[in-house]
């Protein structure tokens, strides 16, 4: 099935809205959303960074803090 959405003419909130609705659904039944094999291995990848030292954490707050400075 082919869905046409007047996406031209819809406001930047009703895109918002349709995208939390898709969301919301598809998050309905997690077992049916498969990752790619390509994800596992990036998660792979990054927790062997982390467990060796080579990744830098930032706290939270801190990195939201750093991020409002930077566009500011």
């Amino acid at each position: 099935m082919t869905v046409v959405l007047p996406l031209d003419q819809m406001t930047v909130p009703e895109k918002l809205q349709l995208m939390e609705d898709l969301w919301d659904n598809l998050s309905k039944s997690p077992a049916a959303l498969e990752s790619p094999d390509w994800h596992k291995e990036v998660l792979d990848e990054c927790m062997a960074k982390a467990a060796s030292g080579q990744e830098k954490f930032t706290p939270w707050e801190t990195a939201k803090d750093e991020i409002r400075r930077s566009v500011s």
